[in-house]
């Protein structure tokens, strides 16, 4: 049921250049990413560091916290991919969806750390610099998953809801980790 003044889904999360899928979910997180990192330059050097910095230190940043945000995802939905009837090897499909935030800044924050290290810079002043700009990398993620119609709230009625398509909406869907990981022990002792 679509409520009156109910915010809409988009109807599309990829769209398709010939052979190539574009998706929205991964132009939200590029612009994230690179909004990210002009915001963190502009603070870096605002506060007399060298410019070039955060542009440096994100060449390490970035592809940890894109690898840690993956680690995240398959660690938390273990089912998605070690259970009876599912193929391990697609927690290396990143294009089939699945990053965690938590994941993404841990490993990132090593990404940083060995960035900062290599670019002779104390890490708390860059990392002081460049926290705003995860936070708005976060909120263009979230738009990401507007467009895929995922993480959303429970059922309403009120006006202010998000529709989502019947397609979308999960099923219940319980963790139980000790299966998992005997599933996932199973298939490779197989």
């Amino acid at each position: 049921m679509i409520v009156p003044l109910s915010i809409p889904s988009p109807p599309e999360g990829v769209w398709h250049l010939g052979p190539f899928p574009i998706r929205a979910y991964a132009l939200c997180i590029l612009a994230g990413i690179g909004v990210a990192v002009w915001m963190g330059e502009r603070r870096w050097k605002a506060r007399g560091g060298a410019p070039g910095v955060v542009e440096s230190v994100s060449l390490w940043m970035v592809p940890f916290g894109i690898v840690g945000g993956r680690l995240y995802h398959v660690v938390t939905d273990p089912e998605l991919y070690f259970t009876t009837g599912r193929n391990p090897w697609n927690a290396f499909k990143i294009w089939d969806g699945g990053l965690g935030i938590w994941g993404a800044v841990l490993l990132g924050g090593v990404g940083a750390l060995i960035g900062a290290r290599r670019a002779g810079v104390p890490l708390p002043p860059l990392a002081d610099a460049i926290a705003p700009g995860i936070a708005v990398a976060q909120a263009f993620g979230r738009w990401g998953n507007w467009f895929n119609q995922e993480l959303f709230g429970r059922p309403t009625t009120l006006p202010w809801g998000l529709s989502i398509d019947p397609a979308h909406r999960p099923g219940c869907r319980q963790v139980i980790w000790p299966h998992c990981l005997h599933e996932f022990w199973l298939h490779l002792t197989a």
